[in-house]
């Protein structure tokens, strides 16, 4: 399996922008958090590095989003189970690659929603996410002018293939993302 450092070196490699850059880590802590929420410690550096590449194409070849990406992590020898999970969160979208494993359904689920809270801290006094509460990033989800680019209808979609509720995700996601900001 690639290694952190080698797998930051590839995101970077394909993506200049910071705020790409950015998306990538704070995807790959909130993974993390979900490896060791879920009772999967033992693959914590699998998810987020996962999480970490799951953009490797979008700055580059947005309109080949996902479709790029397995030729991109071949060429750098990356296994196929972690080509497969990274290409799985465009499923519906992008490709016809189903998420199957548990990680790729939260991948599928989180990638929209951490944009989303993002958005929402950026407007926060605090800059931040550690002091929001779920019943702003509920506010904030049901309007749909706010970060309109961020997908609820694949927010939805994920929390229904997980079986969660959506507030479960919401809830879950906010706290993920408030143990990986500092990073």
């Amino acid at each position: 399996m690639i290694g952190r450092e080698e797998a930051f070196e590839l995101l970077k490699k394909y993506n200049k922008d910071e705020f790409h850059i950015h998306h990538g880590k704070m995807v790959e802590g909130t993974m993390r958090y979900f490896a060791g929420k879920l009772g999967y410690s033992d693959e914590v550096e699998f998810w987020g590095i996962v999480g970490l590449l799951h953009d490797i194409d979008f700055e580059m070849w947005p309109d080949e989003h996902c479709k790029k990406a397995p030729e991109l992590l071949r060429e750098a020898g990356v296994d196929e189970r972690t080509i497969h999970a990274v290409v799985s969160h465009g499923y519906g979208l992008c490709v016809d690659v189903e998420p199957e494993h548990e990680m790729e359904k939260v991948l599928f689920a989180c990638d929209e929603l951490t944009g989303l809270i993002g958005a929402a801290a950026l407007m926060r006094p605090s800059k931040s996410c550690k002091d929001m509460e779920l019943k702003s990033l509920k506010k904030k989800f049901k309007d749909k002018r706010f970060a309109a680019g961020c997908d609820r209808d694949v927010i939805t979609k994920g929390a229904q293939m997980l079986g969660w509720e959506l507030d479960e995700l919401l809830g879950e996601t906010l706290e993920a993302m408030k143990t990986c900001e500092e990073a």
